[in-house]
């Protein structure tokens, strides 16, 4: 790790672009590199006045927002811990949290805050406003005093205070920069401990791979407190000088395609959900057309229809973008095939929360076909079975994106990290030649067929997803027979009128055309109808515990 690490990118960072803007909420408020520098001033000032010291626990909640990524930078340039909360957490886990990681002070949306029992965290110093910094509980009676005196100091000190007062850590490799409670599809969350050196070397590949200037535009709207947003769409770009808009409210396609037309950010990063529902909505039934289908046999005239729909399909993601990474979940394979066939600049990478998060990535113009990327810089990846090329076996990887372990729970990091200091993600694949990985499901979702054979549901519900009138799917065992559930597009069967008995006759079609596409021991046994979404963590994975036990 060279020095100070993250922490000394962003001293690099407020010094070299003070005056250009660094964050921004959308269609609200923007803050210079300069004033940003100000705010982590008068966070640092706080934290002294209220005796934390380095290494105690600072809690985070809300949606992306300009205050949210200054309570981050704040903590974590103090030499604190931060840990980011997800905001769909219900209460009692909040408080769970809270309790579980010994946090000092809990920052806090008026929203959140409204819904939790702040009586449920007694160790708390206080609870401070993320709206406005105003002191929403204060136990020691201390807490106001601070916030008001740090707020007059700043005041008073008109030099520029990276020139003068602001003081930055100076961590250690392994010194914890974040301890994040992950929201997996398996259960109750586990606190990742993050050292600095993982979020270092994340933040350093991205600087050594991609292409991108001071002055540079990017949207946050993937959830700050998971690893894969709070890294590539905005602990990462702010090093690099760039110019960060978050997206404060719920990030609906339609929210998200608004603020990517008026931003017109220069890198997107997505989850496989928002541009499938994209592609199925507004591309897919174009091409459905009859006129359509016998124009994309013609040579020459398929090329011009097929660059027709690129560039519409760029202007609703702004326009000025280089590339679309997609991570989090799979990608549709269909949607993929599409997408490339017609240039447009998308790939898929790897990672999770205990690699903080990245494992493997590939620029779109280098990346193989339905491969989530090459293994990224310093790291090391094997596949647990004798023949990594053709048998399917557990993703191993070592290095030093690689999480301490979690936090209070001896147990769990002794069965995800061995001895030798390879970690099993639970993630099973194969590798080729050049490094690339290929992710085939989680080891925890594999079904065992009737003959031995490996049956993995993300498969089928890939080929299920395709179909029409499907919002989303989930396949399951029951009683040693495959089942699907499917939610169906209830605005597309809204729009055409129909009853409940052609629905039911549609969804049996679908199994007809799914059972012959698929092998024999794939085939799906029915099709239940399921009445509402599917519950989905942030990264909106399906939480598959809830439906499958």
């Amino acid at each position: 790790m060279e020095k100070n690490g993250y922490i000394g990118l962003v001293k690099s960072a407020i010094e070299n672009y003070s005056d250009l803007p660094a964050l921004s909420d959308f269609k609200g408020n923007t803050l210079t590199y300069g004033e940003v520098g100000q705010s982590i001033y008068r966070c640092h000032r706080v934290f002294n006045l209220l005796g934390i010291k380095p290494g105690d626990k600072i809690a985070l909640i809300g949606r992306n927002s300009n205050n949210w990524a200054l309570v981050y930078l704040g903590t974590v340039t103090y030499g604190a811990i931060v840990v980011p909360i997800l905001p769909d957490f219900n209460p009692s886990d909040i408080s769970h949290i809270v309790n579980h990681s010994e946090s000092l002070l809990l920052f806090s949306t008026d929203q959140i805050f409204d819904k939790i029992d702040e009586t449920s965290m007694p160790k708390l110093k206080g609870i401070i406003s993320i709206n406005d910094m105003s002191v929403l509980v204060d136990n020691n009676g201390k807490v106001k005093k601070a916030i008001n005196k740090a707020r007059d100091e700043v005041k008073a000190n008109n030099s520029h205070p990276v020139t003068g007062k602001l003081k930055f850590c100076n961590p250690k490799p392994d010194d914890i920069m974040v301890l994040s409670y992950t929201s997996g599809t398996s259960g109750f969350s586990k606190g990742v401990l993050l050292p600095h050196r993982s979020i270092w070397s994340n933040v350093q590949y991205a600087r050594d791979t991609f292409d991108i200037v001071p002055g540079e535009r990017i949207v946050s709207f993937l959830p700050l407190a998971h690893t894969y947003g709070c890294l590539f769409e905005f602990l990462w770009p702010f090093t690099e000088g760039c110019h960060i808009t978050f997206l404060s409210r719920t990030p609906s396609p339609q929210i998200i395609t608004e603020a990517f037309r008026k931003v017109r950010p220069h890198l997107i990063l997505s989850v496989p959900l928002i541009l499938e529902i994209i592609f199925k909505k507004q591309i897919l039934p174009k091409l459905e057309k009859s006129s359509i289908k016998a124009l994309l046999k013609v040579p020459l005239v398929n090329k011009f229809i097929y660059g027709k729909i690129k560039n519409k399909l760029s202007e609703v993601f702004g326009g000025e973008f280089r590339e679309i990474v997609i991570g989090g979940a799979p990608l549709n394979k269909d949607v993929e095939l599409f997408l490339r066939k017609i240039g447009f600049p998308i790939t898929v990478g790897y990672g999770m929360t205990e690699c903080g998060p990245l494992i493997s990535y590939a620029p779109w113009d280098e990346t193989k076909q339905h491969s989530a990327g090459r293994i990224v810089h310093r790291m090391e990846v094997r596949i647990d079975s004798s023949d990594p090329y053709n048998t399917v076996g557990e993703i191993l990887v070592k290095g030093d994106n690689v999480m301490i372990g979690y936090y209070k729970n001896k147990q769990a990091t002794n069965e995800i990290l061995d001895e030798d200091g390879w970690l099993h993600t639970g993630d099973l694949g194969l590798l080729d030649k050049d490094n690339f990985i290929y992710i085939k499901g989680r080891s925890k979702n594999m079904i065992l067929g009737p003959s031995g054979q490996n049956i993995y549901p993300e498969e089928i519900e890939a080929v299920i997803n395709n179909k029409e009138y499907v919002h989303e799917c989930l396949v399951r065992e029951v009683n040693g027979k495959l089942e699907a559930l499917v939610y169906p597009d209830y605005e597309a069967v809204d729009a055409e009128k129909l009853s409940d008995k052609d629905l039911e006759k549609i969804l049996q079609n679908i199994k007809k055309e799914v059972n012959q596409e698929l092998p024999a021991f794939m085939n799906i046994s029915k099709i239940v109808l399921f009445p509402e979404e599917f519950e989905k963590t942030p990264k909106k994975s399906i939480k598959r515990y809830k439906y499958t036990s």
